[in-house]
């Protein structure tokens, strides 16, 4: 990965049932550490012309024709900013979403904060639950 040192790791949250897909496979394929969990016919890294058409076939299997001739999804890349977004949106801060994405909370936020939308609602609520605000000195 761009920006980490060979052997870097870093944790990312995954959905369970996706999870549970990846973990199954790794045990069929009897996988170990540092082997590839997709590999080409050769052993080494699937082609990118591979995985771009079976993207391309997943998504018009399964999009109803106006969405998958649509930009939504177009790339496999499109699924990080949609999750980043998501993310973001559900209230994960953004120290914690840049953590998971391996960026800085300020490329995050260059990035994505125009995206972040359906807050307002729960920060007005909070604002309001956190009651009223101090007296001022010598006010009363």
């Amino acid at each position: 990965m761009k920006g980490r040192a060979e052997g870097e790791t870093r944790t990312v949250p995954g959905h369970p049932a996706l999870t549970r897909i990846l973990r199954q496979h790794i045990r069929d394929e009897q996988l170990k550490p540092g082997d590839l969990l997709f590999q080409g016919e050769s052993g080494g890294i699937l082609a990118g012309s591979v995985i771009r058409r079976a993207w391309r076939g997943a998504r018009k299997a399964v999009l109803p024709p106006h969405v998958f001739e649509s930009p939504t999804g177009r790339r496999v890349y499109d699924n990080r900013h949609t999750r980043l977004t998501k993310w973001l949106n559900d209230g994960i801060p953004p120290a914690q979403v840049a953590e998971w994405a391996g960026n800085s909370v300020a490329v995050l936020l260059a990035t994505y904060a125009r995206c972040v939308d359906g807050q307002l609602p729960d920060l007005k609520r909070r604002l309001e639950a956190a009651g009223d605000l101090p007296e001022a000195p010598g006010a009363g």
